[in-house]
């Protein structure tokens, strides 16, 4: 778990390190709301948002900093703490949604 304020370095600097087709999930301490991040290619991320809103945005690499503020602020408004999850190799067509414990 990861406090707010050094979420975004963190996940970026993960995203980095990260190999193409992997992901990195992003949930609210109570695990209801997340954010999954896969990177498609070296300069390609998809965000699938599952929580208050349903949506998936394909973005290039040098926007990925604003689009994970604007994410973090609709989803996790009032979130202190996130939990980071590496998923792995994931796809999201073939490989369901993944099973974390529930509270």
């Amino acid at each position: 778990m990861l406090d707010v304020s050094a979420l975004i370095p963190a996940v970026l600097a993960k995203l980095d390190k990260l190999p193409s087709g992997h992901a990195l999930d992003l949930r609210t301490y109570k695990r209801n709301r997340s954010v999954i991040i896969r990177k498609q290619d070296e300069d390609s991320f998809l965000f699938l948002e599952n929580g208050f809103y349903q949506d998936r945005l394909t973005v290039p690499g040098d926007k990925v900093k604003k689009t994970l503020k604007k994410m973090l602020r609709k989803e996790f408004p009032r979130s202190r703490k996130v939990r980071v999850y590496e998923l792995g190799p994931w796809d999201e067509e073939t490989s369901e949604p993944p099973k974390l414990k529930t509270l």
